[in-house]
């Protein structure tokens, strides 16, 4: 959780009915990682001038992610065959 004003007045409204406090580490730069993550589908989203309803951005978003995700290395679908991003994908959709 970063050092935002909301934050910090929610974690003491929490913690002011609460027995034991919850604490939390408030430290400024722990989410810059996934924030640098999440910039590459960011940049894919951007031009498409939004979505038309929630079910079409779940299922365009998901497909992004995976993408990203393969290309990343984080998930392999076809082991051993060095099977490039693109390829790996597609094999998804079949």
């Amino acid at each position: 959780m970063d050092k935002s004003g909301a934050n910090l007045a929610a974690l003491q409204a929490i913690n002011a009915a609460r027995e034991t406090p919850i604490r939390i580490r408030q430290v400024k730069y722990l989410n810059n990682r996934i924030e640098q993550d999440h910039r590459a589908i960011k940049r894919r989203t951007r031009p498409m001038l939004g979505f038309k309803d929630f079910r079409c951005a779940s299922i365009i978003l998901g497909g992004i992610e995976m993408m990203h995700m393969i290309r990343k290395g984080q998930m392999k679908c076809i082991k051993g065959t060095g099977a490039s991003a693109a390829h790996q994908f597609y094999s998804l959709a079949s």
